[in-house]
């Protein structure tokens, strides 16, 4: 799954070793997906235009987030972002919920259809 959000140095070097951050090549949003998207093409949750992954920079050291205060900060920030996104999905499971539920009563008033005409050519 692609997350949106501002590209900055990842917390942990574990963290690094995991994800990929780069831009939208359309609207130039910052993204960051699991390494193992490398070399994928991904729709952009910003602008849904195709936009491919890179590949890992294998001459970049990682290089970890020294200060506390910019480590609260990211985790703050990925905090924010994982509860957008909760929010957009939870949104999206309401909605096709509810569409569900008209399905399943429009299905039923055509049951209800085809018995009265079943009754009535008998």
């Amino acid at each position: 799954m692609m997350k949106t959000g501002t590209a900055s140095t990842p917390a942990t070097e574990s963290a690094l070793d995991r994800d990929i951050l780069f831009r939208c090549t359309y609207c130039a949003t910052s993204l960051v997906v699991d390494r193992a998207a490398a070399g994928l093409t991904l729709k952009c949750q910003r602008c849904g235009q195709p936009t491919a992954v890179p590949a890992p920079a294998a001459s970049d050291p990682p290089t970890a987030i020294s200060k506390p205060q910019e480590l609260t900060a990211d985790l703050q920030r990925r905090m924010k972002e994982n509860e957008s996104q909760r929010t957009e999905i939870t949104s999206y499971i309401n909605q096709l919920s509810i569409q569900l539920h008209r399905w399943q009563l429009r299905l039923q008033t055509l049951n209800e259809r085809q018995k009265q005409l079943h009754a009535e050519m008998a």
